[in-house]
């Protein structure tokens, strides 16, 4: 009967260890986030950068159609990602600043602050697909 007992015990962890394993963890993931915060924010940057790419790419498809470029994303074709604030997963505003037969610029801006300094992300693409960081977060 012992031997039978003996086999059917469970060796496992009490509530209590494995709180503090938890607790532990938690206190590690608090002490690495501030050291995150810069390689997060840069990550989310990609996404400015590669709607930016795309943007000067259906402007230059329009301006070799039409000799212009426009400041209108309907008219190009560019759909606005639903931002993070309105209950969507993007996380910039993209928009046309400047459109005419010479150039233009658009900009991505950034509606969350992702480091919690207060300032916004925010990138520009010009014509020749200069693509600069005007503001860093």
């Amino acid at each position: 009967m012992k031997s039978i007992r003996a086999k059917l015990e469970l060796k496992a962890f009490s509530l209590p260890e494995l709180l503090v394993v938890l607790v532990i963890i938690g206190i590690l993931v608090l002490i690495a986030l501030p050291n995150l915060m810069p390689l997060i924010s840069k990550a989310k940057s990609t996404e400015a950068q590669q709607q930016l790419v795309f943007l000067h790419t259906l402007e230059k498809t329009h301006f070799y159609m039409h000799s212009r470029y426009s400041a209108s994303l309907e008219e190009l074709g560019f759909e606005q990602q639903k931002l993070v604030t309105d209950g969507g997963s993007a996380n910039y505003r993209i928009e046309v600043t400047e459109a005419s037969e010479k150039g233009f610029k658009a900009k991505a801006t950034a509606v969350v602050d992702f480091d919690g300094d207060g300032t916004y992300n925010v990138w520009e693409i010009d014509q020749d697909k200069n693509l600069k960081e005007v503001t860093k977060d």
